[in-house]
């Protein structure tokens, strides 16, 4: 059986929408989904000490997990992709911290292939890099960090509706699972 591992963010666990169908995605394809929330307060997410503190919490449930699970993370669980380039994982990062150079660092030593998703509006987003680093990117303009566009809910909603449609284009191209 395969497995996936949620990773949150700061201000989005592993049950918020994006996180969610992310993860529904995973599990519609037979995959166990194993939601991880914080432990802990964290460190201030714009230190690099943080990627440290990320691998502390979530390290331990990806060796549990065993084999090589598809992480799929948002923002401050983006810090992950060092995890994921040391151990060669597929990955889906939503609103990666690509602002932040060692998460472009970790980003650009995988070897297994990942899918970035992120908006125009999004400070920590950048496109051309983000295009640079992965053949598999979805980019929305006008989101934000919270993949939210300006004007009515609807079209943020058709956002995450793109989101998961994203996902399950990027699982098909990888063959997840094999």
């Amino acid at each position: 059986m395969a497995d996936a591992v949620v990773i949150p963010g700061g201000m989005f666990g592993p049950g918020a929408p994006l996180l969610m169908y992310a993860g529904d995605v995973a599990e519609q394809r037979g995959a166990a989904v194993h939601r991880y929330s914080w432990s802990q307060e964290f460190p201030r997410p714009d230190e690099p000490a943080i990627e440290g503190w990320v691998s502390g919490e979530v390290a331990p449930l990806i060796d549990k997990v065993g084999g090589r699970p598809l992480l799929l993370a948002k923002s401050l669980g983006t810090n992950a992709a060092a995890i994921a380039a040391e151990r060669s994982l597929p990955a889906v990062w939503l609103t990666p911290l690509l602002a932040l150079p060692w998460v472009a660092d970790a980003l650009n030593r995988a070897t297994a292939p990942f899918l970035l998703v992120g908006g125009t509006a999004d400070k920590v987003w950048d496109g051309d890099l983000a295009r640079r680093l992965s053949p598999h990117v979805l980019e929305v303009e006008g989101a934000d960090h919270g993949m939210y566009v300006p004007g009515p809910l609807t079209e943020s909603i058709a956002v995450l509706s793109r989101v998961v449609v994203a996902v399950e284009e990027f699982l098909d191209a990888i063959s997840w699972p094999g």
